[in-house]
């Protein structure tokens, strides 16, 4: 009974994996956080080049220029 218990104190797997937790959960944050922070500016480089598009496509509904078509 008394190596029983003295194992169970020298066994460290249990605080192993509550490190491996608590790493685990640091990362998440930073990841979180890193994603969250260029949400903003991927969400501005989304939107200028949709405007781009958006410029272009009446000069390519147009009738005039280009090779092509039909004849």
């Amino acid at each position: 009974m008394r190596s029983t218990f003295n194992r169970l104190i020298k066994d460290e797997s249990g605080a192993t994996m509550i490190e491996y937790g608590l790493i685990a959960a640091l990362i998440s944050v930073a990841a979180i956080t890193a994603l969250t922070a260029m949400g903003t500016s991927v969400e501005g480089i989304f939107n200028f080049v949709s405007g781009k598009l958006q410029a272009a496509m009446p000069a390519a509904e147009g009738g005039e220029g280009g090779e092509g078509g039909v004849e």
